[in-house]
């Protein structure tokens, strides 16, 4: 049985950083792309990055140059280094295993395993 578990999330104020990280278990990891998607309150869960297996990346316009999708596959772990964070940037944070090595794409569809999410707190 695959599991995501993510950790790392918290209150930070804006202009400041956090990481996220996603541990994969009872999957072959490098073998599937990963995405991280966020949820705010009273708003539809939105991709924010996802990476292929070989690396490649895409970002949600609003995260672009401020966050860094990366996977180390010898440790199973994807990972979302944010930066320069705003208010806006408040959410739960889902990573998500896609069906496909190279699935790096919005709808959810494409992912199959997620994990249980961890709340991102960003103050002004």
């Amino acid at each position: 049985q695959v599991q995501l578990v993510e950790s790392g999330g918290g209150l930070v104020q804006a202009g400041g950083s956090l990481r996220l990280s996603c541990a994969a278990s009872g999957s072959i990891f490098s073998a599937n792309a990963m995405g991280w998607y966020r949820q705010a309150p009273g708003k539809q869960r939105e991709l924010v990055a996802a990476i292929t297996s070989g690396g490649s990346t895409m970002y949600a316009d609003s995260v672009k140059g401020r966050f860094t999708i990366s996977r180390d596959n010898a440790k199973n772990t994807v990972y979302l280094q944010m930066n320069s964070l705003k208010p806006d940037d408040t959410a739960v944070y889902y990573c998500a295993q896609a069906i496909s090595a190279d699935y790096i794409y919005a709808p959810e569809g494409g992912y199959e395993y997620w994990g249980q999410g961890t709340q991102v707190t960003v103050s002004s």
